[in-house]
């Protein structure tokens, strides 16, 4: 034969929270966000330095390269 159903009581509708776990989770998703805003930052700056060094690099292979056509010229009287 079926059991009646249980009755609710107020302690049953309204569960227990810990408050310490409501500020950890605040903590823990505020170091989310700083963690993201972190590492949006970080990977700007990393761009930014590898377009400073290809052009470091282009505009020392074009004084490197002017300077052996100024030795050729120099060498074969062109």
């Amino acid at each position: 034969m079926a059991e009646p159903a249980r009755r609710q009581t107020a302690a049953d509708e309204a569960p227990p929270y810990d408050p310490r776990s409501i500020e950890r989770t605040l903590l823990e998703q505020r170091a989310r966000r700083g963690a993201r805003v972190a590492h949006k930052r970080a990977r700007r700056q990393a761009r930014i330095r590898f377009f400073i060094v290809i052009l470091a690099l282009l505009g020392g292979a074009i004084a490197i390269g002017a300077l052996a056509w100024q030795e050729i010229q120099k060498l074969f009287g062109l």
